[in-house]
C-alpha cells in the first residue's frame, strides 16, 4: 500500500480524532499577553495551561534581556553546531552557572529538551548495557530507548520493590555481557504530579551497581530549598549521576542541559548526535537563560508565591471532594469519571460558559472511563483565580455526576 493512502485510514491512537478535536481540544490557539488571562477564540479565559511556573515569561528583567540580545545578535548567531562553529564564551558561561546551581561539576547545554534526552540515552548506552526505567517515563525517555541498543527492563511506576527486581535481572544480564546499568526516572511526573522516589532509588545503590539519570523538567526551578530541583528536595542530589532539565517550564523558554561529571559532559559533547549535527542554541535564548537563572536564584519570592497558589488550589479542590490523585508537586490533576464524549462536553462547558481554559487527557492516554483535567498553577495566578476555579470545578463535577453531559450536547465545539 502507498504510505499516503495508508495514513488516510490509519491516523494513530490520537490522530484518529483529528477531525473532531483539531483547533479546539487539540492545537488550540491562546493569544495575547502570556499570563493567567489570555484570549481563546476571541474572548478572555482564565488560563491554567501554561508552563510558566514562576512567571518568567513576562518578567520585566527577562523581557529586557531577551530584547537586548535579539537586537545585538539577531536570531542567527552563532551559526552552525557547537562542535564546528557554534561555540561562544556565553554558552560556556551558562553551562558553568547551571552546573553550580544544581551542584554538579559540569553541564552541557542542549538546543532542545526532547531531542536532547533521546540523544543522551543513545550516546551513553551500548548493546552490552541495560536500562531500568519507570513505567510512566516521558515519551522522550521512551524514544531514547527505542534508539538505544541496550536491553530494557521496566519497573512499575514508583514501585521500589519492582525496581529492585528489575535491577536483579539487569545485574545478571550485565554480568554476562560486561556492560553497565542505567536507571532512569523523573523528578516530577508531569501528568499526575507525583514525585519520583529519588531517595529510595539512590538508596538502592547500596545493593546494586548502577548510574542514575533523572529527568527533572518540572522540578528544576520549582522544587527544593533553592529551586535546584527534586534531588535537592529529597536531599539526594549527590546520588543523581546525570541531572537533566529543560528551559521550557520554570525558565519559560526553550533549550535544556545535562549536568554530571566533567568526564561525562565532555564525552557527551563529542558523542551526542542531536548536538553534533544540529545548530547551536541561538544567542538570545542563551542570554535570556542566563538572566532567567539569575532571577530564579535572586528572587525566591517568585517560587514562594507559586507554592502559595499551589497549596491554596490543591487544598481547596480536595476540600470540595475533588480527586487530585497523588500529586505532591505543582502539577494539579483533577480526576473525573466519564466517557470521552462527556469529557469533551465538560471542557467545552468550561471554556464557553465559564471562561476557564485547561487541558484534558482522555482514553487511550489514560484508562477508559477516566477523565483528567490538568491544571498548571503559576506565581502569576491570584487567589481570586484560585477561588473561582474551585467553585467552577465543583459545579461541573456535580453536573457530570448528574449525567447532564450525556443527556444532551451542552455546546457543540465543532460548530464554534
Amino acid at each position: 500500500m502507498d504510505i499516503f493512502e495508508r495514513i488516510k485510514t490509519q491516523r494513530g491512537n490520537i490522530g484518529q480524532y483529528a477531525n473532531e478535536v483539531h483547533g479546539y481540544f487539540a492545537f488550540p490557539k491562546l493569544e495575547g499577553e502570556i499570563g493567567p488571562h489570555m484570549i481563546f477564540r476571541g474572548k478572555e479565559v482564565l488560563n491554567w495551561s501554561l508552563n510558566n511556573y514562576v512567571g518568567l515569561a513576562n518578567h520585566p528583567e527577562v523581557r529586557k534581556a531577551d530584547a537586548e540580545a535579539a537586537e545585538k545578535y539577531g536570531l542567527a548567531y552563532p551559526m552552525g553546531a557547537r562542535m564546528m562553529s557554534g561555540q561562544t564564551t556565553r554558552h560556556e558561561y551558562l553551562e558553568s552557572q547551571l552546573a553550580e546551581f544544581v551542584g554538579k561539576p559540569d553541564a552541557f547545554l542542549l538546543n532542545f529538551g526532547y531531542q536532547g534526552q533521546v540523544s543522551i540515552i543513545d550516546s551513553l548506552t551500548s548493546r552490552h548495557d541495560c536500562i531500568v526505567y519507570d513505567a510512566e517515563s516521558h515519551a522522550c525517555i521512551l524514544d531514547g530507548m527505542r534508539v538505544s541498543p541496550a536491553k530494557r527492563y521496566v519497573f512499575a511506576h514508583n514501585d521500589i520493590d519492582s525496581c529492585r527486581k528489575q535491577l536483579e535481572r539487569a545485574t545478571k544480564h550485565v554480568e554476562e555481557t560486561g556492560g553497565g546499568i542505567l536507571v532512569i526516572t523523573e523528578g516530577v511526573f508531569g501528568m499526575a504530579g507525583d514525585l519520583g522516589k529519588l531517595d529510595e532509588i539512590v538508596a538502592l545503590k547500596k545493593e546494586f551497581n548502577f548510574r542514575l539519570l533523572v529527568d527533572d523538567a518540572h522540578g528544576f526551578g520549582t522544587m527544593g530549598a533553592t529551586g535546584a530541583g527534586t534531588g535537592e528536595h529529597f536531599g539526594v542530589q549527590d546520588g543523581i549521576d546525570l541531572y537533566f532539565a529543560t528551559f521550557a517550564k520554570a525558565m519559560a523558554g526553550f533549550g535544556a542541559f545535562i549536568a554530571s561529571t566533567e568526564d561525562v559532559c565532555m564525552y557527551l559533547r563529542y558523542n551526542m548526535r542531536s548536538q553534533t549535527f544540529a545548530k547551536s542554541l541561538c544567542m538570545p535564548m542563551v542570554e535570556g537563560a542566563i538572566k532567567r537563572l539569575e532571577v530564579l536564584r535572586s528572587q525566591p519570592e517568585l517560587r514562594e508565591k507559586l507554592w502559595d497558589i499551589v497549596r491554596a488550589l490543591q487544598s481547596g479542590l480536595k476540600a470540595d471532594g475533588l480527586n487530585i490523585g497523588k500529586t505532591n508537586s505543582m502539577v494539579t490533576p483533577v480526576y473525573l469519571s466519564g466517557s470521552v464524549a462527556e469529557g469533551m462536553q465538560v471542557v467545552t462547558d468550561l471554556r464557553e460558559n465559564y471562561n476557564l481554559f485547561c487541558s484534558i487527557v482522555v482514553y487511550p492516554v489514560i484508562p477508559k472511563g477516566q477523565l483528567l483535567l490538568r491544571l498548571i498553577p503559576t506565581a502569576m495566578h491570584t487567589m481570586d483565580d484560585v477561588n473561582y476555579t474551585i467553585k467552577v470545578f465543583k459545579t461541573v463535577s456535580e453536573k457530570l455526576a448528574r449525567g447532564e453531559y450525556s443527556k444532551e450536547i451542552i455546546v457543540d465545539a465543532r460548530k464554534l
